[in-house]
């Protein structure tokens, strides 16, 4: 199939290579031209595993390519996705001017039939609104469809090519066969091509991340708890998560949720639930607990620093928002450092791939290591907040030779409470007893 994906960013990219890897030919549009100049010439422009290898492979064998003209992008697509941003208003609300404003460009230059999809996560109703954007302008045949994207980042080209379910949105037949022909090679184990009206779509995608959100956010409620009645988490994590109801996934506490997704898409349930006069208490609540505990550590290691945190220097180990990316976006490390900087704190950071990202953000507030352990000279404190897996087993031996102080402050709960007290460390973590 010939395929055009508007928009080069994570889902865009992530989706047009990967449609590229099953012989479909990609053209990718973007109106940024010097990001489309990188991609054509074989520069990535996003940290994610096993993407780059694809991307060029396809890049090669010219099935995916890169341009700047709408109008010579979709030119010969049957199929046209839309992975545009949708970043949230000040009112919580999903900004829809990107999406809608490229379906009116749309509606300026088809000529014949075309399968509009909607990849980008949107709220309840945007397919509809997609529709009139393009019909305004064009009044041949053509269908809107819902297909939201169940991406993680750092595992997003597995998730992709062999997706535990596809979810498509459309009420019509000719849709349909589109989308079930194009996703067939993705789902030949059997796993579930999920048909439904587009609504009904646009509100799963936000349903998903509202409910993984809600078991992060109860889970550090527990953790929270566990500490007042000197409990340990990871046992509680075990109980609960053992049970086939509830399952094992999202129940490690830490830190809070960031990133693109689920930060953004619960504000966005949220206030569509308002806009129709109801009132999401729990996704609220999720919220609320998710601010306050990016900010778990900081009580912990004001109290140990008798709260002067003046002239103290730290060692921060991870930026992005979880490991295998360098999104930083709502990233629990960028508040803890905001906290410490308030304070009168310094910070040297180590992350594997975010710290470019960060330096844009904050420049030269905070130090940059390019050594894991080189951070960690003469800081008072080791801080941890992702979960990189070089973190979860570093020489100990050098930790104690770089800091100053045996002292490490875990958002993420990555080291045996037994383990680290034999080493003679102060350790405090997220819900587990304190080692001093």
């Amino acid at each position: 199939m010939k395929i055009a994906v508007i928009g080069t960013g994570y889902v865009g990219l992530v989706t047009g290579t990967c449609f590229a890897e099953t012989g479909n030919y990609v053209t990718c549009v973007d109106i940024d031209e010097r990001k489309v100049n990188k991609l054509s010439n074989g520069e990535i422009t996003i940290y994610e595993p096993g993407l780059e290898k694809l991307f060029l492979r396809n890049l090669k064998e010219e099935r995916l390519k890169f341009t700047t003209n709408l109008q010579e992008g979709i030119l010969e697509a049957e199929i046209i996705f839309l992975a545009l941003p949708t970043p949230p208003g000040e009112d919580g609300s999903a900004d829809l001017k990107y999406i809608l404003g490229v379906s009116a460009d749309l509606g300026k230059i088809l000529t014949d039939y075309k399968v509009i999809v909607d990849k980008s996560t949107v709220p309840v109703g945007t397919a509809e609104k997609v529709y009139d954007a393009i019909a305004a302008n064009f009044k041949g045949e053509f269908d809107v469809v819902s297909n939201p994207e169940f991406l993680r980042e750092g595992v997003a080209v597995d998730d992709f090519m062999k997706p535990d379910r596809v979810v498509i949105g459309t009420r019509s037949e000719r849709a349909k066969k589109v989308m079930g022909e194009l996703y067939a090679p993705f789902v030949r184990q059997g796993n579930p091509v999920i048909f439904m009206d587009e609504r009904s779509a646009e509100l799963t995608k936000y349903a998903a991340n509202s409910f993984l959100a809600t078991k992060i956010s109860f889970m550090n409620e527990v953790a929270q708890l566990c500490e007042l009645l000197d409990a340990d988490v990871d046992m509680v994590r075990r109980g609960i998560g053992s049970d086939e109801r509830i399952g094992k996934r999202f129940l490690f506490p830490g830190i809070g949720y960031g990133g693109s997704c689920f930060p953004k898409d619960v504000q966005a349930l949220v206030k569509s639930a308002t806009e129709v006069n109801y009132d999401f208490k729990i996704l609220n609540a999720v919220m609320d607990v998710n601010e306050k505990q990016k900010l778990h550590l900081i009580p912990k290691i004001k109290k140990y620093f008798n709260n002067d945190l003046k002239g103290k220097h730290f060692a921060l180990w991870g930026l992005a928002f979880k490991p295998n990316t360098d999104d930083i976006r709502e990233a629990p490390a960028l508040y803890i450092i905001e906290e410490l900087l308030s304070a009168g704190a310094t910070i040297c950071a180590f992350d594997p791939e975010a710290k470019k990202n960060v330096k844009e953000l904050l420049g030269d507030r905070i130090g940059y290591s390019e050594q894991q352990y080189d951070c960690l000279d003469n800081a008072s404190a080791l801080i941890i907040a992702t979960e990189w897996n070089e973190f979860r087993t570093p020489d100990f031996l050098k930790i104690v030779q770089h800091l100053k102080n045996k002292v490490i402050f875990d958002g993420r709960n990555l080291f045996d409470v037994n383990a680290i007290k034999e080493l003679g460390f102060h350790y405090e973590s997220v819900g587990r007893p304190t080692v001093n």
